[in-house]
This record gives C-alpha cells, sequence and structure tokens, in this order.
C-alpha cells in the first residue's frame, strides 16, 4: 500500500509565521504594525464570541444579578455564562460586586471600558438587522450554485 505525503496549502495554517501583514496595511488604519494583529485577533475572539456581546448589553442598563443575566440570555448554560463573566472581567470590561448576605449577593455591572463598547456592538448590530435579508439572499444563492456542482 502507497502512502502519499501532500502539503498544507499555503496561508492555511495558524501560527505566528502567517501574521506578517504589511506595514501599508496598517498605515491606513494608524495602528502600530508590532503585534497588532494578535492584539485583534485577541479583542475579536472576546467580542466575537457567542455570548460576551449578549452579556455586555444585557448590563447597558446597569448592574444584574448573575440569574437574572442567566434568565435574560437565551440558551446560556450556567457554566457558560460564569465563564463568559470571568473572561470578561479578566478583559477589564465588567465588574463584579459581592455584597455580603446570606447567600450572597453579586452584580455584575460594564467598566467605563466596557460601556465604551457598547456603541461599536449597537452600530454592528443595527448593520445585521439592516442586511439580513442582503445576507440570507446570498448564502441561499451560494448553496444553490454549490448544490449544482
Amino acid at each position: 500500500m502507497e502512502t502519499t505525503t501532500t502539503l498544507a496549502q499555503e496561508g492555511t495554517l495558524l501560527s505566528d509565521r502567517n501574521i506578517d501583514v504589511p506595514m501599508e496595511a496598517f498605515v491606513a488604519l494608524d495602528v502600530p504594525h508590532s503585534g497588532a494583529c494578535r492584539t485583534v485577533t485577541e479583542v475579536l475572539s472576546r467580542v466575537g464570541d457567542k455570548w460576551s456581546m449578549q452579556v455586555v448589553m444585557c448590563l447597558d442598563e446597569g448592574p444584574v444579578r448573575f440569574n437574572q443575566l442567566r434568565r435574560a440570555i437565551d440558551g446560556i448554560s450556567q457554566r457558560m455564562l460564569t465563564r463568559t463573566l470571568r473572561g470578561l472581567e479578566r478583559d477589564g470590561l465588567v465588574s463584579r460586586a459581592v455584597t455580603p448576605s446570606i447567600p450572597p449577593r453579586v452584580d455584575y455591572s460594564l467598566t467605563p471600558l466596557g460601556h465604551s463598547l457598547k456603541c461599536p456592538v449597537k452600530a454592528l448590530g443595527a448593520w445585521a438587522v439592516t442586511n439580513r435579508e442582503a445576507i440570507a439572499d446570498a448564502r441561499a444563492k451560494f448553496d444553490a450554485e454549490c448544490d449544482e456542482d
């Protein structure tokens, strides 16, 4: 039995070697080149996950208790909400305040940094709502063309 070794397609592997972006790409954005790709990727991985933005938008009106958040976010498990809140807290977007009582009361709220994220999130949400039909049409067209192949 013969085995063949094929090389991965160029540019498909995730590694430090594949993040070299020409300086010209950053000049227009006024972003420093060194480490910029990693920084953007880290931030987008936090704000682009399934739950983080829903948590941020739920905290828009002020402090909320854990179980209120869980009820407000359809489909999130207790474990995932805990992990999401910890990640947002670690990134400085959410603060956690414990009130000593029996049982302890824990409130979550947006930090000033978290509040600064609301505007871009709302803008992205508005864009998604405005363009949902165009996206659905494009997907249907793409799927139809792929089915023909």
